[in-house]
Order: C-alpha cells, then structure tokens, then sequence
C-alpha cells in the first residue's frame, strides 16, 4: 500500500516544507525527518534526490540565493523611479521578512553546510552576501543616475544597510519590525549618500 502523498516536484516541495519549519520552529529544528514529515512523505524521497541531508541544505541555500538575484533584477528596474529610501525598505522587508534571517543562523550553525557553500559561492555568509550584492548593484545604478552621490561607496553602504536591518529581524521570537523602523534605518546609513 503507498504512503505518503505523490510529489509533482518533490525538489520544490521538499524545499517549501524546509522552509516552512525554518520558519515556524527554527533551525534547530530542521532535520530531515522533520521536512519529510512536513512534506507528507517518506524519508528515501528526500534521499533519492539528494546524497545526503547537508547536500539537501546547501540546495536548499542555493535555490533561496536564486530567489535573492531575481530580486536583484527587479529593484534595479526600480532605478530612477520612486525614492530610493522607500526603494531600499521595501526590498529590505521583504527580504528579511522571508526566511532569510532563518536561512542565516541555518548556515552559521552548521559547519558542515557553510564549508560546502563556500567551496562555491562568495565569500561572507550565504544570503547575507547576495543581498549585500543586490543593494550595492542597486544604489551603483542610482549613482548613475544622479539620485546617489557620485562619491557614495556603494561597496560599504550596502552591507552596512544588510546588517543594521538583519539585526531588526533577527529576533526570530520578537514581532518583526515596523516598516517605519527599517525606512529609520535606510534613511540613517543614506543621509550622506542621497540626493534631495
């Protein structure tokens, strides 16, 4: 008799029910009985399409990253339009209002997982870079266009604007931030950098 419910696109649901426990229990959490159990299937779904659980996390770390560049595109696209400041809140929420802030202590809390990462990616902390990435990109293509300073270092205002708003998301057991407290934040570490 079968068990378990038929996976359309079991990479993509295994990802989701991973995501969903990030979320709703943390870390710790995360093995892989507790994303099978999540996805309603058995436990050799998950090892048919991965070698093993730190092989399934480091996808899992990969695919969210893809997610972070597709937001990349679409807050350059918003170069020149709106203001910057409400430009940077919004991508800013919504990236830390998503897993990213559980993606991060996933990947500072298992070694295992960030050594495979980094075989691979960017130096810095998975996610956490990316977006890095993203925001200098970003504010490059403002400073084309006159609304940044022509002097501004995007390279240092943009982690620095990912890590004062990862510290306002970071209390995963706290209500998240008003929206009015990451705009504070952006306009605080852009005062100098964008024009009026």
């Amino acid at each position: 008799m079968p068990t378990g419910v038929a996976l359309r696109d079991p990479r993509e649901q295994l990802f989701d029910a991973a995501e969903r426990v990030l979320l709703r229990d943390g870390p710790n959490a995360l093995t892989s009985r507790a994303v099978t159990t999540e996805a309603g299937c058995a436990k050799g779904v998950l090892h048919r399409h991965f070698a093993d659980f730190d092989d399934f996390l480091a996808e899992l770390v990969r695919d969210r990253v893809r997610r972070i560049d597709d937001q990349a595109g679409a807050l350059r696209a918003c170069a020149g339009s709106g203001s910057v400041t409400d430009n940077l809140t919004g991508a800013l929420t919504g990236l830390f209002r998503s897993v990213a802030v559980s993606i991060v202590a996933l990947v500072i809390s298992r070694d295992e997982l960030r050594a495979r990462l980094r075989r691979d990616g960017p130096a810095g902390v998975p996610v956490l870079a990316e977006a890095a990435a993203m925001i200098a990109s970003y504010l490059t293509a403002e400073r084309e266009r006159g609304r940044v300073d022509a002097d501004a270092d995007v390279d240092t205002l943009a982690p620095t604007l990912i890590g004062a708003v990862h510290l306002l998301f970071a209390d995963r057991e706290g209500a998240p931030p008003e929206d009015g407290a990451v705009a504070k934040v952006v306009t605080a570490v852009l005062a100098g950098a964008v024009r009026r």
